[in-house]
């Protein structure tokens, strides 16, 4: 996935409203409003000071002519903020049999209604196989050495895609979730349990029921994000299920 225009960088005041940040142009010096595709937290990605990454746009039917993409780390790594990035370079990926495990299915389709109410990101089918049930998920909270960590914050609806998933296990299916890192700084993946326990208790459940938990990498430069290679998940003690 590329960028539509060259990213100018700047600095971060503040992110406010979820949607919105203040940035401080490092070209000029003026202060622009750039939309921030990310309702989460963003912990660790948003604090006053950090340089980031803006795409310009010169769409009329857009207010904010400015999008936040990327966010500089330590020792010149990048992270991703955009929340949307990972399905679309999974979607890619899956295209050309590049995600681990997954490479025998030759249709793939995106939100399939399932579950109670809900749309599995991508549904796998070929004749001969057991349909894939496949959820993905963005991570780039890192705390701890070379580790990237999920979820952020407390996340009801993660925990309810988990179960979800355990129901097709059930049904004889196939069910995976894709954890994608989008910052390059992390060379394997946990569960941040101290942030969402109940979301680390859901993930035992499932993983005992069955479901397959994998993790991707991304290249991230500043012209686009790739999606890159397998990440070991460190799975810890199980939890009480």
């Amino acid at each position: 996935m590329r960028f539509q225009t060259p990213l100018v960088p700047g600095r971060l005041i503040r992110r406010y409203k979820r949607f919105l940040a203040d940035v401080q142009l490092e070209r000029d010096g003026r202060t622009v409003v750039a939309h921030c595709p990310n309702p989460g937290s963003m912990l660790g990605l948003a604090d006053e000071g950090m340089r980031v990454w803006l795409e310009p746009n010169d769409d009329s039917r857009k207010k904010l002519k400015f999008g936040w993409r990327l966010v500089e780390l330590r020792g010149g790594h990048l992270a991703g903020i955009d929340t949307s990035v990972p399905n679309r370079i999974v979607a890619e990926a899956l295209a050309g049999g590049h995600v681990q495990g997954l490479a025998g299915y030759g249709d793939v389709r995106r939100e399939v209604p399932y579950g109670a109410n809900s749309r599995v990101d991508f549904l796998l089918t070929e004749p001969g196989l057991p349909d894939a049930y496949v959820e993905v998920k963005n991570v780039h909270l890192n705390r701890t050495g070379d580790l990237a960590e999920f979820p952020d914050c407390v996340t009801e609806r993660g925990a309810r895609h988990l179960a979800e998933l355990s129901a097709m296990v059930a049904e004889g299916f196939r069910a995976v979730m894709l954890y994608v890192v989008q910052r390059t700084d992390c060379a394997g993946f946990v569960l941040a349990r101290d942030l969402d326990p109940g979301y680390g208790v859901a993930f035992d459940r499932a993983r005992a029921a069955g479901v397959e938990a994998i993790c991707h990498g991304t290249k991230i430069t500043r012209e686009g994000v790739e999606f890159a290679s397998e990440l070991p998940v460190i799975e810890q003690a199980v939890a009480s299920i």
